[in-house]
């Protein structure tokens, strides 16, 4: 099954911003997808790993479907967030296409390029994980050694897209929804019992007593 994602970010003029959303979905169904089949960000940055309607299409893909975006950016801004969520895809037997820019999965080319692609991932990753390091040791000297106390690490919506993903994809690992939605594996299980979900979802939970 083919499966469409659009998103537009939030743009200066309101018509601007939905012509530039039914671009993408006259695009998404000349290329074969089925409007009942395309999911829509209205308003969501890409660089937000859980967005309403991403969330929704991440939960409705299965093993052979394709989904289908006009650009890469649509998916997300940093390479880094693609190459994770095209091996999320791949992990599920999901493939993707790109209508600008000829990308494809399903051909070597396509295979090739995130090959390429992952690579320079790992690339930009490790620079990151390094200013990271360095932005830390920096906050630590400001604030006499120790770093001020963090707000909440986990959102409403970010619980609700992890117990979504645990209940319709009981193949997929605590780690891989923890990436999913954007919070470490150890804050996942902070906030939510993803064994007691699964066991309740499909009708063996385990009870009070």
């Amino acid at each position: 099954m083919l499966v469409g994602y659009a998103r537009v970010s939030m743009a200066p003029a309101k018509s601007r911003k939905a012509q530039h959303v039914d671009n993408q979905v006259q695009r998404l169904v000349a290329a074969g997808v089925d409007e009942r089949n395309i999911y829509i960000d209205d308003g969501q940055s890409g660089k937000l790993r859980s967005r309403p309607a991403w969330d929704r299409c991440l939960a409705v893909l299965r093993d052979g479907d394709v989904l289908v975006v006009t650009k890469l950016d649509r998916l997300g801004r940093s390479l880094v967030n693609l190459v994770d969520i095209i091996n999320l895809l791949g992990e599920r037997g999901v493939q993707l296409q790109a209508l600008d820019g000829s990308v494809d999965t399903t051909t070597p080319t396509g295979k090739f390029f995130f090959h390429i692609a992952s690579a320079m991932a790992e690339w930009e990753a490790a620079m990151t994980a390094e200013r990271t390091r360095e932005g830390l040791a920096a906050a630590k000297i400001r604030h006499g050694g120790t770093l001020p106390k963090r707000g909440p690490s986990i959102t409403r919506d970010q619980i609700a897209t992890a117990t979504l993903l645990a209940t319709e994809h009981p193949d997929m690992s605590a780690t891989r929804i923890a990436e999913v939605i954007g919070v470490s594996r150890s804050t996942l299980y902070r906030h939510l019992d993803i064994a007691r979900i699964r066991d309740e979802a499909s009708g063996t939970g385990r009870g009070d007593g």
